[in-house]
Protein backbone atom coordinates (compact mmCIF):
# COMPACT_ATOMS: atom_id res chain seq x y z
CA UNK A 1 0.00 0.00 0.00
CA UNK A 2 1.50 3.01 -1.19
CA UNK A 3 1.94 5.90 1.30
CA UNK A 4 -0.26 8.31 -0.47
CA UNK A 5 -3.29 6.82 0.76
CA UNK A 6 -5.18 8.74 3.55
CA UNK A 7 -7.03 6.83 6.34
CA UNK A 8 -10.57 8.04 6.42
CA UNK A 9 -13.48 6.99 7.94
CA UNK A 10 -15.76 4.95 6.50
CA UNK A 11 -18.42 3.87 8.81
CA UNK A 12 -19.91 5.19 12.08
CA UNK A 13 -22.88 2.93 13.07
CA UNK A 14 -24.94 3.12 16.62
CA UNK A 15 -26.70 -0.03 18.60
CA UNK A 16 -29.44 1.75 20.57
CA UNK A 17 -30.14 -1.44 22.40
CA UNK A 18 -27.09 -3.34 23.36
CA UNK A 19 -27.31 -6.38 20.97
CA UNK A 20 -29.75 -5.74 18.90
CA UNK A 21 -28.74 -4.63 15.29
CA UNK A 22 -27.80 -0.76 14.67
CA UNK A 23 -27.83 1.33 12.18
CA UNK A 24 -25.15 2.84 9.90
CA UNK A 25 -25.36 6.67 9.93
CA UNK A 26 -23.20 9.91 7.99
CA UNK A 27 -22.52 11.37 10.77
CA UNK A 28 -22.75 10.88 14.72
CA UNK A 29 -22.12 13.52 18.18
CA UNK A 30 -19.32 12.07 20.22
CA UNK A 31 -20.18 12.41 23.79
CA UNK A 32 -18.29 11.71 26.98
CA UNK A 33 -19.39 7.66 27.28
CA UNK A 34 -19.98 7.42 23.28
CA UNK A 35 -21.79 7.98 20.45
CA UNK A 36 -25.05 9.85 20.99
CA UNK A 37 -27.60 7.20 21.15
CA UNK A 38 -25.51 4.42 21.33
CA UNK A 39 -26.03 1.42 24.04
CA UNK A 40 -28.62 3.53 25.86
CA UNK A 41 -30.99 0.80 26.63
CA UNK A 42 -30.37 -2.72 27.55
CA UNK A 43 -32.51 -5.96 28.26
CA UNK A 44 -32.25 -7.84 31.08
CA UNK A 45 -33.31 -11.16 32.54
CA UNK A 46 -35.35 -12.22 35.73
CA UNK A 47 -32.08 -12.01 37.75
CA UNK A 48 -31.90 -8.20 36.51
CA UNK A 49 -28.33 -9.14 34.42
CA UNK A 50 -27.73 -8.32 31.00
CA UNK A 51 -29.18 -10.11 28.28
CA UNK A 52 -27.12 -10.42 24.85
CA UNK A 53 -26.57 -12.30 21.69
CA UNK A 54 -24.64 -14.85 24.04
CA UNK A 55 -27.09 -15.73 25.53
CA UNK A 56 -29.84 -15.25 22.66
CA UNK A 57 -28.53 -14.86 19.16
CA UNK A 58 -31.96 -14.33 17.58
CA UNK A 59 -31.59 -10.25 19.06
CA UNK A 60 -29.53 -10.21 15.71
CA UNK A 61 -32.35 -10.14 13.73
CA UNK A 62 -33.74 -7.53 15.81
CA UNK A 63 -33.82 -3.75 15.21
CA UNK A 64 -33.15 -0.52 16.86
CA UNK A 65 -33.59 3.00 15.73
CA UNK A 66 -32.44 5.92 17.92
CA UNK A 67 -35.33 8.75 17.83
CA UNK A 68 -34.63 12.01 18.62
CA UNK A 69 -35.54 12.88 21.96
CA UNK A 70 -33.58 9.51 23.19
CA UNK A 71 -36.34 7.09 22.49
CA UNK A 72 -35.93 3.98 20.01
CA UNK A 73 -38.07 2.19 17.55
CA UNK A 74 -37.45 -1.19 17.85
CA UNK A 75 -38.91 -4.20 14.88
CA UNK A 76 -38.67 -7.90 15.18
CA UNK A 77 -39.02 -10.42 12.61
CA UNK A 78 -43.33 -11.23 13.58
CA UNK A 79 -44.01 -8.58 15.60
CA UNK A 80 -45.05 -5.14 15.09
CA UNK A 81 -43.16 -2.32 15.16
CA UNK A 82 -42.97 -0.15 18.80
CA UNK A 83 -42.12 2.82 19.70
CA UNK A 84 -40.39 3.35 22.89
CA UNK A 85 -40.11 6.79 24.37
CA UNK A 86 -37.61 7.61 27.54
CA UNK A 87 -38.91 6.77 31.04
CA UNK A 88 -39.51 9.10 33.44
CA UNK A 89 -36.52 8.53 35.65
CA UNK A 90 -38.83 8.09 38.92
CA UNK A 91 -37.04 5.51 39.87
CA UNK A 92 -34.05 3.38 38.90
CA UNK A 93 -33.07 -0.56 39.77
CA UNK A 94 -29.72 -2.06 39.83
CA UNK A 95 -28.74 -4.07 36.88
CA UNK A 96 -25.42 -6.51 36.36
CA UNK A 97 -23.25 -6.07 33.58
CA UNK A 98 -20.60 -8.23 33.41
CA UNK A 99 -19.04 -7.27 36.51
CA UNK A 100 -20.99 -3.98 37.24
CA UNK A 101 -23.73 -3.11 39.09
CA UNK A 102 -25.22 -0.45 37.18
CA UNK A 103 -28.72 1.90 38.47
CA UNK A 104 -30.61 2.08 35.38
CA UNK A 105 -34.77 2.94 34.58
CA UNK A 106 -37.00 0.61 33.87
CA UNK A 107 -38.78 1.16 30.00
CA UNK A 108 -42.21 -0.63 30.95
CA UNK A 109 -44.37 -3.27 30.32
CA UNK A 110 -45.11 -2.82 26.89
CA UNK A 111 -41.69 -2.54 26.35
CA UNK A 112 -41.37 -6.03 28.43
CA UNK A 113 -44.24 -7.78 26.63
CA UNK A 114 -42.53 -6.79 23.27
CA UNK A 115 -39.29 -8.22 23.54
CA UNK A 116 -40.71 -11.12 25.90
CA UNK A 117 -42.78 -12.16 23.27
CA UNK A 118 -39.79 -12.18 20.51
CA UNK A 119 -37.41 -13.72 22.48
CA UNK A 120 -40.12 -16.48 24.25
CA UNK A 121 -38.08 -15.58 27.77
CA UNK A 122 -38.94 -13.51 30.40
CA UNK A 123 -37.25 -9.98 29.30
CA UNK A 124 -37.63 -6.51 30.64
CA UNK A 125 -35.97 -3.69 28.91
CA UNK A 126 -34.06 -0.42 30.88
CA UNK A 127 -32.34 2.79 30.10
CA UNK A 128 -29.50 4.75 31.14
CA UNK A 129 -31.05 7.79 32.26
CA UNK A 130 -27.61 9.51 33.03
CA UNK A 131 -24.64 8.33 31.50
CA UNK A 132 -22.46 10.90 33.15
CA UNK A 133 -22.32 9.20 36.57
CA UNK A 134 -24.17 5.90 36.21
CA UNK A 135 -20.96 3.58 35.48
CA UNK A 136 -17.19 4.17 35.12
CA UNK A 137 -14.96 3.28 32.70
CA UNK A 138 -12.30 0.17 34.15
CA UNK A 139 -10.11 2.40 36.21
CA UNK A 140 -7.23 0.69 34.73
CA UNK A 141 -7.60 2.06 31.60
CA UNK A 142 -9.90 4.83 32.07
CA UNK A 143 -8.50 7.98 33.66
CA UNK A 144 -10.87 9.73 36.95
CA UNK A 145 -13.78 10.88 35.88
CA UNK A 146 -14.37 8.64 32.63
CA UNK A 147 -17.53 7.13 32.16
CA UNK A 148 -19.31 4.33 29.45
CA UNK A 149 -22.76 3.29 28.68
CA UNK A 150 -23.90 -0.11 28.24
CA UNK A 151 -21.24 -1.08 25.45
CA UNK A 152 -19.29 -3.79 26.89
CA UNK A 153 -16.40 -1.87 28.44
CA UNK A 154 -15.35 0.92 26.56
CA UNK A 155 -17.20 4.45 24.89
CA UNK A 156 -16.42 3.09 21.31
CA UNK A 157 -14.71 0.32 19.27
CA UNK A 158 -12.59 1.13 16.43
CA UNK A 159 -11.56 -1.30 13.32
CA UNK A 160 -9.94 -1.39 10.60
CA UNK A 161 -10.65 -2.73 6.79
CA UNK A 162 -7.55 -4.04 6.00
CA UNK A 163 -7.49 -5.74 9.78
CA UNK A 164 -10.91 -7.35 8.29
CA UNK A 165 -9.48 -8.27 4.71
CA UNK A 166 -6.25 -9.65 6.61
CA UNK A 167 -8.42 -11.53 8.74
CA UNK A 168 -10.97 -13.23 6.19
CA UNK A 169 -7.62 -14.24 4.02
CA UNK A 170 -6.23 -16.22 7.34
CA UNK A 171 -10.16 -17.50 7.46
CA UNK A 172 -10.02 -19.22 4.12
CA UNK A 173 -6.62 -20.65 4.63
CA UNK A 174 -8.20 -22.14 7.64
CA UNK A 175 -10.45 -25.57 8.69
CA UNK A 176 -13.95 -23.61 8.07
CA UNK A 177 -12.98 -21.72 4.98
CA UNK A 178 -16.89 -22.02 4.11
CA UNK A 179 -17.72 -19.43 6.69
CA UNK A 180 -16.07 -16.69 5.31
CA UNK A 181 -15.44 -13.87 4.51
CA UNK A 182 -16.81 -12.47 7.19
CA UNK A 183 -18.94 -9.32 7.13
CA UNK A 184 -18.08 -6.07 9.60
CA UNK A 185 -20.96 -6.41 11.10
CA UNK A 186 -19.58 -9.28 13.46
CA UNK A 187 -17.60 -7.33 15.11
CA UNK A 188 -20.17 -4.42 15.45
CA UNK A 189 -17.99 -1.74 15.56
CA UNK A 190 -18.80 2.28 16.15
CA UNK A 191 -16.16 3.37 13.53
CA UNK A 192 -14.64 1.48 10.34
CA UNK A 193 -11.11 2.64 9.17
CA UNK A 194 -10.25 2.42 5.66
CA UNK A 195 -6.63 3.09 4.04
CA UNK A 196 -4.14 1.73 6.96
CA UNK A 197 -2.49 -1.43 6.75
CA UNK A 198 -3.54 -4.78 8.67
CA UNK A 199 -2.98 -4.62 12.18
CA UNK A 200 -1.80 -1.07 12.25
CA UNK A 201 -4.45 -0.66 15.43
CA UNK A 202 -1.51 -2.64 17.47
CA UNK A 203 0.42 0.77 17.36
CA UNK A 204 -2.28 3.62 18.37
CA UNK A 205 -2.04 5.02 21.35
CA UNK A 206 -4.15 8.46 20.18
CA UNK A 207 -6.34 9.33 17.12
CA UNK A 208 -8.22 11.99 15.91
CA UNK A 209 -11.37 11.50 13.54
CA UNK A 210 -11.98 14.72 12.29
CA UNK A 211 -12.80 17.10 14.63
CA UNK A 212 -12.40 14.77 17.78
CA UNK A 213 -9.57 13.02 19.26
CA UNK A 214 -9.39 9.50 21.07
CA UNK A 215 -7.16 7.61 23.66
CA UNK A 216 -6.94 4.24 22.31
CA UNK A 217 -7.65 1.95 25.72
CA UNK A 218 -7.35 -1.08 24.97
CA UNK A 219 -7.35 -3.99 22.05
CA UNK A 220 -10.61 -5.50 22.18
CA UNK A 221 -10.75 -9.11 23.07
CA UNK A 222 -13.82 -11.02 21.26
CA UNK A 223 -16.44 -13.49 22.33
CA UNK A 224 -18.89 -15.28 20.67
CA UNK A 225 -21.07 -13.10 19.68
CA UNK A 226 -18.58 -12.74 16.52
CA UNK A 227 -19.98 -15.97 15.92
CA UNK A 228 -23.05 -14.97 15.09
CA UNK A 229 -24.41 -14.46 11.87
CA UNK A 230 -25.82 -10.64 12.12
CA UNK A 231 -28.39 -11.97 9.13
CA UNK A 232 -29.58 -15.51 10.20
CA UNK A 233 -28.82 -15.39 14.05
CA UNK A 234 -26.41 -18.68 13.17
CA UNK A 235 -23.28 -19.87 14.82
CA UNK A 236 -20.18 -21.14 13.46
CA UNK A 237 -16.67 -21.84 14.75
CA UNK A 238 -15.22 -18.35 12.80
CA UNK A 239 -13.87 -15.89 13.70
CA UNK A 240 -12.17 -16.99 16.88
CA UNK A 241 -11.43 -19.91 15.73
CA UNK A 242 -8.58 -17.90 13.18
CA UNK A 243 -8.44 -15.53 16.08
CA UNK A 244 -7.38 -18.35 18.74
CA UNK A 245 -4.65 -18.93 16.11
CA UNK A 246 -3.42 -15.52 14.81
CA UNK A 247 -5.06 -13.03 16.91
CA UNK A 248 -4.40 -14.38 20.93
CA UNK A 249 -3.08 -11.59 22.92
CA UNK A 250 -2.34 -13.19 26.78
CA UNK A 251 -5.75 -14.91 27.12
CA UNK A 252 -7.38 -12.63 24.88
CA UNK A 253 -8.78 -12.95 20.66
CA UNK A 254 -8.48 -9.53 19.56
CA UNK A 255 -9.25 -7.76 17.15
CA UNK A 256 -10.11 -3.66 16.92
CA UNK A 257 -9.19 -1.34 19.69
CA UNK A 258 -11.76 -0.19 22.93
CA UNK A 259 -11.46 4.07 22.37
CA UNK A 260 -12.16 7.02 25.17
CA UNK A 261 -13.14 9.89 23.53
CA UNK A 262 -10.49 13.20 25.05
CA UNK A 263 -13.36 15.77 23.96
CA UNK A 264 -16.48 15.90 21.94
CA UNK A 265 -17.57 17.09 18.55
CA UNK A 266 -19.06 15.48 15.72
CA UNK A 267 -18.05 13.10 13.36
CA UNK A 268 -18.64 12.54 9.76
CA UNK A 269 -18.02 9.31 7.40
CA UNK A 270 -15.71 10.66 4.92
CA UNK A 271 -13.65 12.57 7.50
CA UNK A 272 -9.32 12.07 7.84
CA UNK A 273 -8.23 10.01 10.58
CA UNK A 274 -4.94 10.50 11.86
CA UNK A 275 -2.35 8.86 14.58
CA UNK A 276 -1.21 10.95 16.97
CA UNK A 277 1.99 10.52 19.80
CA UNK A 278 0.85 9.60 23.52
CA UNK A 279 -0.54 11.94 25.56
CA UNK A 280 1.04 13.99 28.69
Amino acid sequence: MGNHVRPVLSAVRVHPVKSVAGRALGEAAVEPWGLAGDRRWMLIGPDSRCVTQREQPRLALAAAEALSGGGVRVSAPGLEPLTVEVPEPVATTAVGLFRDKVEAVPAGPAADAWFSEYLGTDVRLVHLDDPARRRPVDPRYSLPGETVSFADGYPLLAATTASLDALNLLIAQGDHADEGPLPMDRFRPNIVVDGTAPWSEDEWSRIRVGEVVFRVAKPCGRCVVTTTDQRTAERGKEPLRTLARHRRFGDKLVFGQNLVPEDTGTIRVGDAVEFLEPGP
